[in-house]
């Protein structure tokens, strides 16, 4: 909506995850805590969303980059003090303003959306959200009158024992009518336990201007959860793998043990893939229909064709086609192109390489930097040596080529197709087609040579 502004309030130590790295940098998923924060603005809001910085700014700035406007807050004075700092961007302007905390991952656009429209439907000047939870220790509480209307929130060191009882707490969310949050700002007072500007007052002193204060209550209190500390990362991580893991499954992936399987929020996966425990997929990786992940695979940034299978392997921004077969214990490293119903064994390595179509790399092999054509059987232990102390060169092997065990194509070199590399040849010098290719001493047997090599070092110790 073009009148709706998000403020962002992400100034905060976090002095709780005893971390050098700014608390909204952590991650969930594998994403910042704060790219959760910006696609809920960017959900309910066309307009960049006000960024209140403190802690680590310039860490904050580096990711976020264009992405958000800045307000600095070099002194942390509290909740009402940020968005005091934040206030000039939205000064003149009409609407509302929707205020978020930068630590709560878990808050989805739609509950933003719906909070906003709970506040222009019912005509209310602010709104704050809120949850009841079974422990709200540490947390402000929503005080509301006897017939269930707001009048004030707590916090929690500010709480009466009685006060301390309540199970609503407040989510630190809010949606503001903009002339509303401005005037307010100017009666916050810092007389409280804490000694800061609460942002919580300002809906006390909007209502005692008789104005309209409402709270918007949600049924999953998860989603307001904030991170404070490691642990609280860990469980909001747990929370959003499970609503990772159940959208896949409700799309018609079978994920065996959903609690022990990883998937990034940008991974997509085709239907009737099965996934078994283990599995970490991260990135913007893309997995095709009909696949089998066996136990323990890591693949970021990757696509994995349909049909096709993974074992215990580790596949780092590359393609595989369909119906190909990685693993166990392959790795395949960045740069890679694997065609269809290739078979990459146990223990293959392969770097900026493509592979052709049908083409079998076994077992204890290495392909780096080179071009396998099609049908092409790459033997036991094969090496495709790529670099010679200074810069790394490609090896071209051809169609229906057959690489015997203990190869070393020593690159730049060529091995053209339908030939024939003998089991422990070094090639240094180019394979023209259709040639069987042996570069290997003869094999000489001494007779006799052990006893007289024995003979002769009895002697010398005598």
């Amino acid at each position: 909506m073009d009148d709706i502004y998000i403020i962002i309030m992400a100034a905060g130590e976090g002095t709780r995850m005893k971390s050098r790295l700014p608390k909204v940098l952590h991650r969930v998923c594998g994403r910042p805590i704060i790219d959760y924060i910006l696609d809920g603005a960017n959900a309910v809001s066309k307009n960049l969303p006000i960024l209140v910085i403190g802690h680590g700014a310039d860490q904050v700035v580096e990711h976020i980059g264009d992405k958000a406007l800045y307000a600095k807050q070099e002194r942390r004075l509290g909740t009402g003090h940020a968005v005091m700092m934040a206030a000039p961007y939205i000064e003149g302007k009409d609407g509302y303003v929707v205020v978020l905390a930068g630590d709560t991952p878990l808050i989805r656009g739609e509950t933003l959306n719906s909070m906003i429209e709970y506040t222009i439907d019912g005509g209310y000047s602010a709104v704050a959200l809120s949850a009841k939870v079974d422990d709200a220790t540490g947390y402000g509480r929503i005080i509301r009158t006897p017939n269930g209307d707001f009048d004030r929130i707590v916090e929690h060191k500010d709480a009466t024992e009685a006060e301390r009882t309540i199970d609503e707490i407040n989510a630190s969310m809010y949606c503001f009518r903009i002339d509303s949050l401005l005037s307010s700002l100017d009666s916050l007072s810092s007389a409280n336990a804490q000694g800061e500007y609460y942002l919580t007052d300002t809906l006390t002193i909007i209502k005692d201007k008789g104005e309209k204060v409402g709270v918007y209550c949600l049924d999953d209190y998860t989603e307001i959860l904030g991170v404070n500390t490691r642990g609280q990362l860990s469980y909001a991580d747990r929370m959003m793998r499970y609503r990772i893991n159940n959208f896949h499954m409700e799309e018609g992936v079978t994920i065996i043990d959903p609690h022990n399987t990883y998937i990034s929020p940008y991974v997509k996966i085709g239907e009737d893939t099965v996934i078994y425990p283990g599995n970490v997929l991260e990135g913007k990786t893309k997995i095709g229909r009909g696949c089998t992940l066996y136990p323990n695979n890591r693949i970021c940034n990757s696509q994995v064709g349909d049909g096709s299978t993974s074992e215990s392997s580790v596949i780092l921004d590359s393609i595989i086609g369909a119906h190909t077969y990685i693993g166990p214990f392959a790795y395949i490293r960045p740069g890679s192109q694997i065609g269809d119903n290739v078979k990459i064994g146990d223990f293959v390595e392969i770097k900026n390489s493509k592979i052709g179509d049908e083409t079998k790399v076994a077992h204890l092999s290495y392909v780096g930097d080179a071009t396998v054509g099609r049908n092409v059987n790459i033997g036991c232990g094969a090496v495709f040596v790529n670099y010679d102390g200074y810069v790394k060169h490609r090896t071209e092997v051809g169609d229906n080529a057959f690489i015997g065990c203990n190869v070393n194509l020593v690159a730049p070199v060529t091995v053209e197709d339908n030939t024939f590399v003998a089991a422990g040849s070094t090639i240094t010098d180019n394979v023209p087609e259709d040639a069987l290719a042996i570069a290997r001493s003869r094999q000489v047997n001494k007779e006799g040579w052990v006893s007289k090599r024995r003979h002769e070092k009895e002697q010398e110790e005598n």
